[in-house]
């Protein structure tokens, strides 16, 4: 079997699950969607105390627009 290395020519083997409710999967999406990184990038850079900068993408953009418009229908409420 050949080794797949990652974009940093790091071999990743290891798999880590857990187990989220449902409100803190939410937390995580919207934090994941506007960092504009992957899920696994985040979570890695948030263990490791790693700086996250946010890089505008148009799917960045989109989910700023979506968080945007969330929080202004719980403003009106």
């Amino acid at each position: 079997m050949e080794r797949v290395l990652d974009q940093q020519g790091r071999w990743r083997n290891k798999v880590i699950a857990f187990r989220m409710s449902p409100e803190e999967d939410e937390v995580l999406e919207a934090k994941v969607k506007l960092s504009g990184l992957t899920k696994q990038e985040y979570i890695i850079r948030r263990l490791t105390d790693r700086e996250i900068t946010v890089v505008g993408n148009p799917r960045v953009y989109k989910a700023l627009r979506d968080q945007m418009k969330l929080q202004e229908r719980v403003t009106l409420l």
